[in-house]
C-alpha cells in the first residue's frame, strides 16, 4: 500500500509539473518546485545519515543483536522470522557461523542436542520447496548438514557488487531532481 501511495503521489506531482509548465502557472510550478525540493532534501538527509551511521553496521553489532533477540523458528517475532528468511535465502548461518547459536537457548524441540535453528540446515539445491538434505542430523550438530558460512560475510559480498551501481543511480536521481527544480 505504501508503494502504491507513493506511486500515486509521484504521478500527481508529475501531472502538476506538466500542467504548470503547459499553462505557465506560477503557483503550480512553485508547488512542483517545493515538492521536488522536499523530496531532494529527504533523500540527501537519508544519504548523509547512512554515511554517518555506517559504523553501526558492524559484525559485532549484528552478533550482539542476534544473541539478544533471536528466538528460533518463531513466525510471530519479526526479528527472528527476518533472520530465518535471510539465512534460508543466502544459505548462511548466524552472523559469523553456527557458533553464534551456542550461547543462545533456543525454545525448540530437541532434547539436549547442540541446537542450531532449522534455517541453518542445508537444503537441496534442485528442490522447489527447499527440502532439507538431512534436518535431523543438522539439528544434532552434524557440520556436514549445516551452512557454515556466516551471513555477514555472505551479504557483504553480495552487496559489494551493487554498491557502486546504487551510488551512481542515487547521484543520477539527485541530478535529475536538481534539474527539475532549476527548470521549474
Amino acid at each position: 500500500y505504501i508503494m502504491v501511495a507513493m506511486g500515486a503521489m509521484l504521478f500527481l506531482l508529475g501531472f502538476l509539473g506538466c500542467c504548470g509548465a503547459i499553462r505557465e502557472n506560477k503557483c503550480l510550478l512553485l508547488f512542483f518546485f517545493m515538492f521536488i525540493l522536499l523530496i531532494f532534501l529527504a533523500e540527501l538527509s537519508a544519504a548523509i545519515l547512512a554515511f554517518i551511521f555506517r559504523e553501526n553496521l558492524t559484525r559485532e553489532f549484528f552478533t550482539k543483536e542476534l544473541k539478544k533477540h533471536y528466538q528460533g523458528y518463531n513466525e510471530s517475532d519479526v526479528f527472528s522470522s527476518t533472520w530465518n528468511s535471510v539465512m534460508i535465502t543466502f544459505g548462511c548461518c548466524g552472523v559469523n557461523g553456527p557458533e553464534d547459536f551456542e550461547a543462545i537457548s533456543l525454545p525448540i524441540l530437541l532434547d539436549s542436542y547442540p541446537v542450531v535453528p532449522e534455517a541453518c540446515c542445508k537444503r537441496e539445491l534442485q528442490s522447489r520447496d527447499g527440502a532439507f538434505i538431512n534436518k535431523e542430523e543438522c539439528l544434532k550438530g552434524k557440520v556436514v548438514y549445516q551452512n557454515q558460512q556466516g551471513c555477514y560475510t555472505v551479504i557483504l559480498n553480495s552487496l559489494e557488487t551493487y554498491v557502486y551501481l546504487a551510488g551512481a543511480l542515487a547521484i543520477g536521481v539527485l541530478a535529475i531532481e536538481l534539474f527539475a527544480m532549476i527548470f521549474a
